[in-house]
This record gives C-alpha cells, sequence and structure tokens, in this order.
C-alpha cells in the first residue's frame, strides 16, 4: 500500500503488524479485516470521490462511518451481520489508533459510539441423523472425486469442523496409522484443538488417503483435500460439493434435507447430534473450539425435542381423575343428545 498518507501508514501497521503479531490473530481474520478497509477506500473513491491518495485520519469521521455502514446495507445489499462485522473491523482500528494517533481522539471516541444493530435470532438449520445419512449416500465412492467428496463431508460432520478448518488440514494434522485416533484442528485465533475419532468414522478417510498416496512422508504438508491442481479446495469448493448432494439427496426425500443447507448446516448438526445423545455441553464446547458453553448453549435452547421429550420424562400425573373430565362429559343425557347430533 501507499503509505503516503496518514490513513495509510496507520492502516499497513495495523494490517501487518498490529493484527497479526500483537494480537495473534489468524491470516483468515486478518484478510476478513483487509476486506472491510478495501470496500471503504472503494466507497470513499466511488461515492465520496475522495481517491486513496488524498485520504487522510481527517477524513475519517463518525458521519461518513455511518455513511458507510448504510452504504454496505442498502447498495451493496447486506445483511445485518456483514454491517456489524464491518463496523467491528473498523471499530478493531480505532481502538488501535486511540494509542497511535491522540490528536483525533476525540473523533476515535465519536466512532466507538457506533453502535452494533440488533439482529433477529434465526433459527439453527441442522439435518437430522436420517438426512445426514441420506446426504452421505449420494457421493460416487467409484470416482476418484466421489471418494474425495464423501471423506470430506462426512470428516466435517464427525468432527463439527469449520470449513476453513477442513480447507486447512494436512494429513499431518491426523493421527489415524493406530489407536487412539485423533484429529488437530486449527480454529479462531489460531486456537488448536484434538478431536478423538472412532474407527467407524475413518474408514472411508482411510482409504481416500491411500489412493491418493496421502500417507507418503513427502506428502504430509500436502492439502488434504485438493483439486485437480493438487491446490487446497477454496471455501467456494466445498459449499458447491455440498450443494451438490444436497440437491441430489433432496429429490430422494425433500423432507429430510432443507431447502437451504451451508457447510455450517453440518457444523450444527453434529452439535444437535451429541446433544440428543446426552453428550455434557462442556464436551461439545471443547469440540467445537466455542470459548464459553454460553455459545454452545444455542443448541440447548434450539432443541425443542429434547425439552418436550425432559418434561415428559419429568412429569407427574397430580391432576384428580375425576376432574379431567369436563362436566358435559358427565351428564350422559347430554352426551347422547349430542352424539344423536351427528347422525
Amino acid at each position: 500500500m501507499n503509505t503516503g498518507t496518514d490513513f495509510a501508514k496507520y492502516l499497513s501497521k495495523f494490517l501487518s503488524e498490529y493484527l497479526p503479531y500483537e494480537r495473534n490473530m489468524s491470516p483468515n481474520t486478518v484478510a476478513s479485516y483487509r476486506d472491510t478497509f478495501v470496500q471503504f477506500i472503494n466507497y470513499m473513491k466511488d461515492v465520496q470521490n475522495i481517491k486513496v491518495e488524498r485520504l487522510t485520519l481527517d477524513i475519517l469521521t463518525r458521519h461518513r462511518v455511518v455513511d458507510f455502514l448504510s452504504w454496505v446495507q442498502k447498495e451493496r445489499c447486506c445483511g445485518i451481520a456483514t454491517r456489524n462485522q464491518r463496523l467491528a473491523s473498523i471499530h478493531s482500528f480505532i481502538s488501535y489508533l486511540q494509542y497511535e494517533d491522540i490528536y483525533h481522539l476525540d473523533e476515535w471516541q465519536k466512532i466507538h459510539s457506533i453502535k452494533a444493530i440488533k439482529d433477529e435470532k434465526k433459527s439453527i438449520r441442522y439435518l437430522t441423523t436420517e438426512g445426514i445419512k441420506l446426504l452421505l449416500e449420494q457421493p460416487d465412492c467409484t470416482t476418484r472425486n466421489g471418494l474425495r467428496n464423501l471423506a470430506l463431508l462426512a470428516l466435517m460432520y464427525d468432527t463439527g469442523a469449520r470449513v476453513q478448518e477442513m480447507i486447512d488440514l494436512t494429513p499431518e494434522s491426523l493421527k489415524i496409522e493406530s489407536k487412539p485416533y485423533t484429529i488437530r484442528l486449527f480454529g479462531k485465533g489460531r486456537k488448536t484443538r484434538i478431536i478423538p475419532l472412532v474407527e467407524e468414522q475413518i474408514v472411508i478417510l482411510k482409504r481416500y488417503m491411500e489412493e491418493n498416496h496421502l500417507f507418503e512422508n513427502h506428502k504430509q504438508k500436502h492439502p488434504l483435500f485438493f483439486n485437480s491442481r493438487n491446490e487446497k479446495l477454496t471455501r467456494a469448493g466445498v459449499t458447491y460439493i455440498l450443494k451438490t448432494y444436497a440437491d441430489m439427496a433432496r429429490r430422494v426425500n425433500p423432507e429430510l434435507i432443507p431447502s437451504s443447507i451451508s457447510c455450517h448446516s453440518l457444523r450444527h448438526s453434529k452439535a444437535m447430534h451429541l446433544l440428543q445423545s446426552g453428550v455434557n455441553i462442556v464436551y461439545i464446547r471443547d469440540i467445537l473450539g466455542h470459548v464459553s458453553t454460553q455459545t454452545t448453549d444455542i443448541y440447548a435452547r434450539a432443541d425443542s425435542k429434547q425439552k418436550r421429550e425432559a418434561l415428559e420424562k419429568a412429569y407427574l400425573d397430580l391432576v384428580p381423575e375425576n376432574a379431567k373430565k369436563r362436566d358435559w362429559e358427565k351428564n350422559q343425557d347430554l352426551l347422547n343428545w349430542l352424539k344423536s347430533l351427528q347422525q
């Protein structure tokens, strides 16, 4: 980036030094922040007619940030979640500037006062165990890509992994030569977690790795799931694979496959199935890589089936039998007369 202005200088240091080294943020998070400012710079150029060469900290005001966020929603047709994510990136930059440039401290505090918009709580989309089974029956394992896709989708469900965590996997992330079988996932904030695997989960994975020679030593850092160019799959590529088989499964049984499905749906499905099986929510938190059980609690709140079964199990029938009949049911003459109306 051209660092001829104070805005460019501080933004460059924020993205290349502060986030990755002082905040220890992952490359994916840094890229997300970068995308926010690329969009902001384009907005200033196209809407405000201020080119990047003239973009200074004096121009970075609360009014312009609010206008930018409005533009993101109205002109870019982005949702509330995207708008709030853009705001979070700007807030992080402003927090950095509060220590680097105190001359604009009053304006930084004004920008910090911009609030995130409360988003409507959406219901969690997940598949039943029958839906997952149907989905995993769709790939054709007799083909190279079909075997890869089945291994990918099955592992993504079994581990409850995020799509980026699956993309970043390499053979050295796995320990499946001998028991206990485990997989090491690199999550948000460069956090690592180890997830146990059972033998039934890795039969297809082992077959896939053997056919692609991924157990060989020189392949240990090779992408576990790769395309025809031997490059790791992209988020769009994994999404395409999932939606292809979801469409196929929906044609077989539309009731088992939601009309809208994403890679995160498999993560939600795994969490719900663990919860319904009685797994402690603390263990589910660790498997999903959540910082707190408060995040994992959304699955407990969403599982109406488990709530109903728990209530039925705990219910004590304390109502007297003679109180369960309505007064008109006790009157046999009235009851016979009402039944006669049906004839």
